[in-house]
């Protein structure tokens, strides 16, 4: 008999976004229809990438450029993100200090596994994107969140991050716009966490993945406020560009004093291990920044119509109550009733999965403290099928 010991450190690994599923398979078996609204993946929906981008794929493939790239990234993509911040966000960085990722998780992954050793603390937003609190537990590390309040669409409480900062905290996370609330930080809030950064000489994450999808105008990208501030900025093009399945991503190093460069040395030796990100798909990441841009202003008009339907419907349903997502493509409503007709939202969830086919995320899975009693969906889908799990979910919960 083979002794195969598994570690703890796998064990304790979590993805609520993708385990949910695991609930769903004998499920789908039946023959029930399903709604999934657990995954933000547009492409999976009516969303396709955008045609100039699945050429250019095709044409890196034809031409031959199908071997390994630099583990850094391929030179021009880098140059394009450069190009890209400059005149989508204001930010300014050199190529030298962007590296390219194979998705943004890989290069959360990289990055806490570069800054965090046993009993050390990162500061999230409560609740956060799940792999920050996954990879912080994975490297030893302590994941604390810090208060965003719901009746204020989700804003981060300044007093509380602060309150939370202690000798062993490394970095600070901001993700904005936000996975899994839907929130999108003031411009003032934003600079109000740079300045406790500042304080305590804290190291800024900036997840700005859903940068482009938002529906006010509030919105500054956080390096662009940081001044002489450093700031490690984590975006790709899995949502904006519609290319969840190509797997970009990258990080840039905002590093106006040089303070950034033990850590990007760091980040590199972790990415020459993985070899590199796929090169057909780099390059049409060049394409995606440089070529046409009109999908964007389509993809958010469309997406603004959902979300107006979605968040509006879930307040019409007694014992639901959900805040107005400013950004990306998620409602994270809260059911009032998780407490007393279920004890948890995981329960909710799993029994609205195996009575109506809808499946949904418990918001516990991102934050057992701020997620708690929440559920989050995507309003990804046409309206009618909007329409369908909705009224699903509002039967599901006048039965209880």
């Amino acid at each position: 008999m083979v002794n195969v010991k598994v570690t703890e450190r796998s064990k304790a690994i979590e993805y609520a976004i993708r385990d949910v599923i695991v609930n769903a398979g004998q499920i789908t078996k039946t023959g029930k229809k399903m709604f999934y609204l657990n995954i933000g993946d547009p492409v999976a929906f009516d969303f396709p990438t955008p045609q100039h981008i699945r050429q250019a794929l095709i044409e890196a493939v034809q031409s031959g450029n199908n071997n390994y790239s630099p583990s850094e990234g391929v030179l021009e993509l880098r140059q394009a993100i450069v190009e890209k911040e400059k005149r989508v966000n204001g930010v300014h960085v050199f190529a030298d200090n962007v590296l390219i990722t194979s998705g943004v998780s890989e290069g959360i992954r990289m990055l806490i596994s570069s800054l965090i050793e046993k009993g050390d603390q990162i500061l999230v937003p409560g609740p956060p994107y799940s792999p920050y609190m996954s990879y912080s537990k994975v490297y030893d590390g302590t994941p604390v969140s810090y208060e965003t309040v719901e009746e204020e669409n989700w804003q981060p409480n300044i007093d509380d991050l602060r309150s939370k900062i202690s000798e062993t905290t490394r970095a600070i996370v901001i993700n904005n716009p936000n996975n899994p609330t839907g929130a999108l930080y003031r411009t003032k809030t934003v600079k109000q966490m740079l300045d406790v950064a500042g304080e305590h000489d804290l190291l800024v994450l900036s997840d700005e993945i859903y940068d482009q999808i938002r529906y006010v105008e509030d919105y500054v990208s956080t390096a662009h406020l940081a001044k002489d501030l450093p700031v490690v900025g984590l975006n790709g093009f899995s949502k904006v560009y519609l290319m969840t399945g190509w797997r970009l991503g990258y990080m840039y190093f905002y590093d106006p004093n040089g303070e950034l460069q033990e850590l990007k040395k760091a980040v590199e030796k972790e990415q020459r291990i993985r070899i590199c990100a796929s090169t057909p798909a780099q390059m049409a990441g060049i394409a995606a920044l440089r070529g046409p841009q009109d999908h964007v202003k389509e993809l958010v008009e469309k997406l603004r119509v959902r979300r107006d339907y979605a968040w509006k419907r879930l307040n019409e349903i007694e014992g639901v109550n959900c805040a107005k997502p400013e950004g990306a493509f998620y409602v994270f409503p809260k059911i009032c009733d998780v407490g007393s007709k279920w004890k948890t939202d995981m329960e909710f969830a799993v029994e609205l999965l195996k009575e109506t086919g809808v499946l949904l995320v418990h918001g516990s899975g991102f934050d057992p403290v701020y997620g708690a009693g929440h559920v989050r969906a995507v309003f990804l889908p046409p309206i009618e099928i909007l329409e369908q799990a909705l009224n699903e979910i509002e039967r599901f919960i006048k039965k209880k």
